[in-house]
């Protein structure tokens, strides 16, 4: 679980950078088009609501929360 942990902060970084670099946004446009995308799967598939919390939370998460 560790490395999960880990991943998935830098995951988000990631895909602010890339959507940065390729859409031409700044890091605060590109923040929220990833928080627009996750409300958005959250109401059209709540079932998936808690993954979609995790994928895209851009907050660091201690081991202890798992």
């Amino acid at each position: 679980m560790h490395l999960i942990i880990q991943f998935i902060p830098f995951c988000m970084q990631e895909l602010i950078n890339k959507l940065i670099k390729e859409a031409g946004i700044t890091p605060e446009q590109a923040t929220k088009a990833i928080q627009s995308i996750a409300a958005f799967v959250k109401e059209k598939f709540p079932m998936l609501g808690g993954a979609v919390d995790q994928i895209f939370s851009t907050g660091s998460q201690s081991e202890d929360t798992i």
